[in-house]
């Protein structure tokens, strides 16, 4: 494997703070981490896996767009 080549999923997370139209009601930070124990499916787990390391950095940026796509989708419904 290429170790120069990096997965777009293994980069930081960031933000395109041009969409955000509401402020967020939370004290949370973005990009600060705090450790969590989750449960998960295997087979899911081990899919994560089989693409190299940094599956957990993968695992947060999904669950970052499915949150911030639905936080979106829930702003259009209040409107």
């Amino acid at each position: 494997m290429n170790k120069e080549y990096v997965h777009e999923w293994d980069q930081p997370a960031t933000r395109n703070d041009e969409s955000d139209t509401a402020p967020v009601k939370t004290h949370a930070v973005a990009g600060v981490k705090q450790i969590v124990t989750i449960r998960l499916d295997v087979d899911m787990l081990e899919w994560f896996k089989s693409a190299g390391p940094g599956y957990q950095t993968r695992i947060n940026q999904v669950l970052r767009e499915y949150m911030e796509a639905n936080r979106v989708r829930a702003q259009g419904e209040q409107h």
